[in-house]
C-alpha cells in the first residue's frame, strides 16, 4: 500500500513540478508549445500500447479489450460535449474573456486527468507487479509538460501567478483522486480490471488524437512535433523496457 500511495502521489506533484519553472515566463513560442505537447503525446500512447493495451490482453482477450477501449473513448466523447472546456488555442485571447477561457481550459485538464488517474489505479490494482509502476512512471513524465503548459496558460490570460501554481497543482490533485477511484473501484470488482485497463487505454488515446496531436500540428510545427512525439514514445518504451 506504501508503494501505491507514494507512486500515486508521485504522480500528481509531477504536475505541480511542471508548474513551477512556469513562474518564470510571461509566453513561450508556439514551437516550443507544439514540441511539447507532442512530446507528452508520445508518452501517453507508449502508456497505451505498450503498457495498459498488453496487460488487458494478458488478462483476458481481445473482446474485452475492444469493448474496454471502445466504452474509454465513448465516455470520453460524451463528457467533452456535455462538459464546457477549451484546450490551449493557438490565438491569444482578450483580456475580457480571459477568466472564461482560463475557467474552460481547467476542465479541459481536468477531463485529461481522469483517463490518466484511473490508467495508475486500476494498474496498481491489476495482478500485473510491474504494470502499477510503469503507468505511473509513465502519467509521471508526461505531467510535467502538462504542468508547465496549464500554469503558462493561465499566466497569460492575466492569472497571477500564485493562483496559475496553485490551480495547475489542483488538477493534479484531481488526478490523485481519480487514481484511488480507480485502484478502489479494481479491488472491489476484481473480474473488471482487464475492462478497466483497456477503458483507461482507450480514453487516453481519443486525448492524444482529439485534442494533442492536432493542438502541436496547428502553428505549422508538424516535422519537429513529430520528431517529439516519437522521441517521448521511445523514451517512455525504453523506461519501461528497463523497469521489467
Amino acid at each position: 500500500m506504501n508503494a501505491i500511495l507514494l507512486g500515486s502521489l508521485a504522480t500528481s506533484l509531477c504536475t505541480a513540478l511542471g508548474a513551477l519553472p512556469a513562474l518564470l515566463f510571461n509566453n513561450v513560442t508556439h514551437r516550443r508549445r507544439d514540441i511539447l505537447l507532442a512530446f507528452t503525446a508520445g508518452i501517453m500512447v507508449a502508456a497505451s500500447t505498450y503498457g495498459l493495451i498488453p496487460a488487458a490482453l494478458k488478462l483476458s482477450n481481445l473482446w474485452i479489450l475492444t469493448i474496454g477501449t471502445l466504452l474509454g473513448t465513448a465516455v470520453l466523447t460524451i463528457l467533452e460535449l456535455i462538459i464546457p472546456h477549451q484546450d490551449p488555442g493557438h490565438h491569444p485571447h482578450n483580456e475580457k474573456n480571459g477568466r472564461t477561457s482560463s475557467l474552460m481550459f481547467l476542465s479541459a485538464m481536468a477531463l485529461h486527468n481522469l483517463p490518466e488517474g484511473l490508467s495508475v489505479g486500476v494498474s496498481y490494482g491489476s495482478s500485473s507487479q510491474d504494470l502499477g509502476t510503469i503507468v505511473a512512471l509513465s502519467i509521471g513524465l508526461q505531467n510535467i509538460p502538462e504542468g508547465f503548459l496549464t500554469a503558462l496558460f493561465l499566466i497569460t490570460h492575466g492569472m497571477r501567478r500564485r493562483w496559475a501554481l496553485a490551480l495547475a497543482a489542483f488538477t493534479g490533485v484531481l488526478e490523485f483522486a481519480a487514481c484511488w477511484a480507480g485502484l478502489r473501484f479494481a479491488e472491489t470488482f476484481h473480474a473488471v480490471i482487464p475492462y478497466g485497463l483497456a477503458f483507461a487505454a482507450g480514453a487516453m488515446l481519443f486525448v492524444v488524437y482529439k485534442e494533442l496531436i492536432p493542438e502541436s500540428h496547428g502553428d505549422g510545427n508538424e516535422r519537429a512535433a513529430t520528431f517529439s512525439f516519437i522521441f517521448g514514445l521511445l523514451t517512455m518504451i525504453g523506461l519501461t523496457h528497463f523497469l521489467r
